[in-house]
């Protein structure tokens, strides 16, 4: 499993603990350091089932600088995709890449779902 993340960003120091408390083991990675590719996004948004918007990180500072809350409805997922491949602070976190799954953002009953947990 990959845990694509932002080391400073408290959601996913939440989701790394709960990982490390449930004995999941995954491969860390820096989303700043090595943003998601444009193939990597694609993949990711068809196993997540979820709207591409999901996977953008509404809530940043480069979000907002951009002004992309009113451009994103304009634009094709295309170049969505090629959007969020060159920034990965425009990229939702933490994402969780698994063989079967992709969760993006940490909701702890959506992660205990996945991994069958009550």
């Amino acid at each position: 499993m990959i845990f694509l993340c932002y080391p400073k960003c408290t959601s996913c120091q939440k989701a790394r603990k709960w990982l490390e408390a449930n004995g999941v083991s995954f491969e860390e990675r820096h989303i700043k350091d090595k943003n998601p590719t444009i193939g990597e996004l694609k993949d990711w948004h068809k196993k997540s089932g979820l709207p591409l918007k999901k996977f953008f990180n509404t809530s940043g500072q480069r979000y907002r600088e951009m002004k992309l809350k009113d451009k994103l409805p304009n634009m094709s997922e295309d170049e969505q995709y090629s959007l969020l491949a060159s920034d990965g602070m425009l990229v939702k976190r933490p994402i969780l890449i698994a063989d079967d799954f992709v969760l993006v953002g940490f909701e702890e009953r959506d992660w205990k779902a996945a991994f069958g947990i009550k």
